[in-house]
């Protein structure tokens, strides 16, 4: 958690009482354990948040919230502040009460994988001082079921998808009454997509097959709570507070007003721009950009919400083309240290953008970097090296960057007008506690787009719908076959009962207008068994038959390996079609059948590129292509650019174009030189090479379920491996620790630290002086990183062992007995036989 959120409180806002007074509290529910003065929690707690993260003091409402009633009674919650206004020290002082006071696991869903890295990140040294364990559900990483601990408890931090695969296997094995908590942050995301989708399944299972687990969901941006509380069946509490005031500000043209909720048309002047501007600059910079970044930089920092990734990387460059001198010399060296930085990561090469702007402490964030770039300018920024980010609208819903500043370059993100929850989210980076005394936004707008934006200030923020029935495969249909597949509803009328305990059945009447829910489950099912996914069974009992619904293997293969329906069909026939000659000469056909499917509608070959790959590959290898239905004619004849009279798929061709790139990758392990090969952006090539890897390991749990498919899965899991972490073999150990990326590692490894347990083992302050560019915060963390994973390692082959003796002695015990009822049951004669046998 950002040391922002809560050090150095002001006095108005610390009403409550220091961490150092604060008296014990009733127990957490009838059967916890009140073991300390803080807040039922040890004085170790108190004495840990305030050497990590500095805190002193909790905010009024943190207390008020941590001792409402309901959380006494063990009742689900739901809590709505804005953005930095100390959400997350409540969730993370509930989840330790849970692990220490309770003794039961805790899962943390989180929406991206950065965001899961950086929590796992923070979060380790506390579990390696108070004794549990802290693991990583995001991407390719996370144990399905995981491992059942006898002496500690575990903390999964999980995205959403892995949470949801997480959640179905602990309902299979019958263990998710282990999971005492569940804490969702941005519970928003509920109307999201094919994602909110997969967290109402995720939710809905757990209520409906848990009477012990209780959730508590925070976000900044909810409006019909109503819904959400009578769908979580939860309590809720909201405080418009925010440790650091913000002041919007809207300009048109060279004026500025603030926005005034008591005003007629939503907006008050507040003042003129004063900046004299050129001739040449009025061209260039006619937004006044400059003029509004030159009143904070470089003393405070600054960020620009931009709407496309270009625009970005456009507004840098203009930016640091007309400010002045002195920007460069400040913090100089540090900046000449970034910018080596990006060099070794880039292996020798930098973008040419960010090697312009990043002297004068400028910088662009957005998808088109590379994980290792990104990591750098992050902290370069929160360090204070640079003091300007252009960024895209991902940066305000990802890792924790705040700013004195915030502007928005306009109200739209690429091509669509600004939604509220959008709006708020960006404008919530404003302010820094403990730093700022107040922060300020400003949303620059056109002429024509005036009224639109009054009506954006003004308005409520977005309701939060149901996309079970949107997103149809990933959604509705998802939920079905894992209803059936797990037994937590075998018939049309149980499926049905659990529907309604969905946020869908709490919406149903607004959103299935055509058809009722029992047509939609009716419809869903038969769907279903079309596909070969579900079959009916008659079962006979007392003269009365009952029909009930039973997963077939395909189906339980689907839902085990989180495959999207739409594509399942399709991906067992290919595996199915690999059997009959699998190319094992390389990795070239293994990574065909991981290539994810729904990254080739956005793929457009350069053919002379493919073909040129395609003269490349080995015999062997190029009998590949034509199993997959991409001859070599075909690819000839368009590098060419001669007319095709065969229609060949395009989703295969796209696809095998996708594994060119990935098996480049993989013989390369440099994202630069791959992306400037095929004429891509390095941040395309990364989200390729994250997707693959997650996509990897969701093929691989489809074949565990699928007994033909027995030979893939030692070739998957070696895949994952090498998808996940795309470097040399060596670095992998180093690799898994949470927040190290590749230039880290390759420092460590150079440095001598070359295992897991040479990092566990370092000592921070030696690290901080052996290391180039690592505060001694960052090495802690490695080092608590580390050793967590090293210890739930070791927790993990400890329970193998005794499961294993367990065994032993159980058959021990069976062999002993059957030899008692041998000797009972045989002639005396024949003892002697079976004394030698």
């Amino acid at each position: 958690l950002s040391k922002h959120t809560f050090s150095k409180h002001s006095p108005e806002h610390s009403c409550s009482p220091p961490l150092s007074h604060i008296k014990p509290r009733k127990a957490i529910g009838s059967s916890s354990v009140d073991i300390g003065p803080f807040y039922g929690l040890p004085s170790k707690v108190k004495d840990l948040l305030r050497q990590l993260r500095g805190i002193e003091t909790l905010y009024e409402w943190q207390h008020n919230c941590l001792t409402l009633e309901c959380l006494q009674q063990r009742k689900n919650l739901i809590y709505s502040l804005p953005t930095s206004g100390g959400k997350t020290l409540v969730a993370e002082i509930l989840i330790l009460q849970e692990l220490l006071c309770m003794q039961k696991d805790v899962l943390m869903i989180l929406p991206y994988v950065a965001i899961v890295q950086e929590k796992v990140w923070g979060l380790s040294s506390f579990g390696i001082e108070l004794g549990f364990l802290v693991e990583e559900y995001a991407g390719s990483k996370g144990r399905f079921p995981p491992i059942k601990r006898r002496c500690k408890k575990s903390l999964y931090i999980a995205t959403i998808e892995k949470g949801h695969m997480l959640v179905n296997s602990l309902i299979e094995t019958d263990r998710i009454g282990d999971l005492g908590l569940v804490v969702v942050d941005e519970l928003h995301m509920l109307g999201e997509g094919s994602r909110g989708a997969t967290l109402e399944m995720t939710l809905a299972k757990i209520l409906y097959t848990s009477k012990s687990t209780h959730i508590v969901g925070m976000s900044a941006t909810l409006n019909n709570v109503g819904d959400l509380q009578k769908f979580l069946r939860a309590e809720y509490y909201t405080k418009n507070f925010r440790p650091v005031e913000l002041k919007e500000y809207i300009k048109i043209r060279d004026t500025i007003y603030e926005v005034d909720s008591k005003a007629e048309n939503g907006f008050t002047f507040s003042r003129l721009l004063n900046f004299k501007y050129s001739s040449n600059l009025k061209k260039a910079d006619p937004d006044h950009i400059i003029a509004l970044v030159t009143e904070v930089i470089p003393k405070y920092s600054c960020l620009i919400f931009c709407p496309t990734k270009k625009n970005c990387e456009n507004v840098a460059s203009m930016v640091c083309k007309y400010l002045n001198k002195e920007f460069r010399s400040h913090r100089e060296k540090e900046k000449e240290d970034l910018i080596k930085d990006l060099k070794n990561i880039g292996n020798g090469s930098i973008c040419p953008v960010l090697k312009q702007t990043i002297p004068f402490g400028v910088a662009y964030h957005h998808s088109g970097l590379t994980n290792d770039e990104r990591k750098s300018i992050e902290e370069a920024y929160s360090r204070g090296v640079l003091c300007l980010l252009a960024c895209t609208a991902t940066l305000a819903a990802g890792v924790n960057l705040p700013a004195r500043r915030v502007i928005l370059r306009a109200p739209y993100v690429a091509t669509d007008f600004l939604k509220k929850n959008q709006y708020k989210q960006m404008i919530g980076r404003a302010g820094r506690a403990g730093i700022d005394n107040a922060g300020e936004s400003i949303l620059i707008v056109q002429e024509k787009d005036k009224h639109l934006v009054q009506d954006l200030v003004t308005s409520p923020l977005e309701n939060c719908y149901s996309n079970l029935l949107p997103e149809f495969t990933k959604g509705m249909q998802n939920l079905l076959l894992s209803l059936v597949g797990l037994k937590i509803a075998v018939t049309q009328e149980e499926v049905y009962d659990f529907l309604c305990h969905t946020l869908l059945g709490v919406q149903q009447q607004l959103l299935s207008k055509e058809k009722s829910l029992s047509e939609l489950v009716k419809d869903g099912l038969e769907s279903l068994i079309e596909k070969g996914l579900l079959r009916v069974k008659t079962v006979e009992k007392d003269q009365n038959s009952k029909i009930t619904l039973v997963i077939t293997r395909l189906g339980k293969a689907a839902y085990k390996g989180s495959i999207d329906l739409s594509y399942c069909n399709l991906l067992y026939k290919e595996l199915k079609k690999g059997l009959e000659g699998l190319v094992l000469e390389s990795s070239f056909h293994l990574l065909y059948l991981a290539t994810p499917y729904d990254m080739v509608s956005n793929c457009s070959p350069d053919w002379m590129i493919y073909l040129r790959q395609f003269n490349q590959l080995s015999a062997a290898e190029q009998t590949v292509a034509d199993m997959v239905g991409v001859p070599e004619s075909f690819i000839a004849k368009k590098a060419s650019g001669q007319a095709i009279r065969k229609s060949v798929d395009s989703a295969s061709v796209n696809r095998l174009y996708l594994t060119f790139i990935l098996y480049n990758l993989l013989k390369e392990t440099n994202i630069w030189s791959v992306s400037e090969k095929f004429n891509l952006s390095r941040g395309y090539v990364q989200n390729l090479l994250n997707s693959a890897a997650s996509f990897a390991s969701c093929v691989l749990h489809f074949c565990e379920e699928l007994e033909e498919f027995w030979v893939y899965k030692a070739l998957l899991t070696e895949l994952t491996k090498h998808l996940t972490y795309c470097v040399k073999t060596e670095l992998i150990p180093l690799m898994e620790v949470a927040g190290v990326l590749e230039a880290r590692a390759n420092q460590l490894y150079n440095a001598g630290y070359k295992t897991l347990a040479h990092l566990a083992n370092a000592n921070p302050e030696t690290l901080v002086k052996t290391i180039e560019h690592l505060s001694r915060r960052q090495a802690k963390q490695i080092v608590s990183s580390a050793k967590m994973l090293l210890t739930e390692k070791a927790e993990a082959l400890q329970e193998e062992v005794e499961l294993l003796l367990k065994s032993l002695k159980k058959k021990n015990h069976e062999f002993k007995y059957l030899n008692v009822l041998a000797f009972s049951f045989v002639p005396c004669k024949c003892t002697v036989n079976i004394i030698n046998i």
